[in-house]
């Protein structure tokens, strides 16, 4: 079984709904998760918005490969109104990012791991670093906790407090 671990997030529609039904199809189709950390909200990365973002990291234990998991993010993302515009960032109902798949280190046209930008995205380093901070990022040789530390993005990122709560 390999240990992966996704980043999970979206600003459009009912954000708690869509991180919720993605989590269930994550544990119906690719495996068990066996952790995750509290929602974060944050600003747009990468363009502007009105609309925050909500999102947080899971390690979920699989037995697909990379190529077959990606296949079934691609359904998960599809199930849950996500579309492709084409253009790079963009406001979405729902975002699923593979982080890293266990230490392995993979550039395909449809997979990159770790992936590319983890390290310079605080929105992803604070719920990783919550769940994994002593994970050590296999091409960095870095912890996740180190990368949180050196993170040059200036984003802010909180833990989510639901109205009402």
């Amino acid at each position: 079984m390999a240990r992966v671990y996704f980043t999970i997030g979206g600003n459009l529609g009912s954000r708690e709904k869509n991180l919720e039904e993605a989590r269930n199809l994550i544990s119906a189709r690719i495996g068990t998760v066996s952790k995750q950390s509290a929602i974060f909200e944050s600003e747009p990365w990468g363009f502007s918005s009105n609309d925050n973002f909500l999102g947080q990291v899971l390690m979920v234990e699989t037995s697909l490969t990379p190529a077959a998991l990606m296949l079934e993010i691609s359904y998960i993302e599809s199930k849950l109104g996500r579309e492709h515009q084409g253009i790079m960032y963009s406001s979405r109902t729902i975002d699923i990012d593979v982080l890293f798949y266990d230490q392995l280190v993979l550039f395909t046209p449809e997979l990159i791991v770790p992936h590319k930008h983890l390290h310079k995205r605080r929105f992803v380093l604070e719920p990783l670093n919550e769940i994994a901070p002593n994970f050590i990022h296999p091409l960095f040789s870095m912890t996740v906790h180190e990368l949180l530390s050196s993170c040059p993005d200036e984003c802010k990122v909180w833990r989510y407090q639901p109205v009402g709560a």
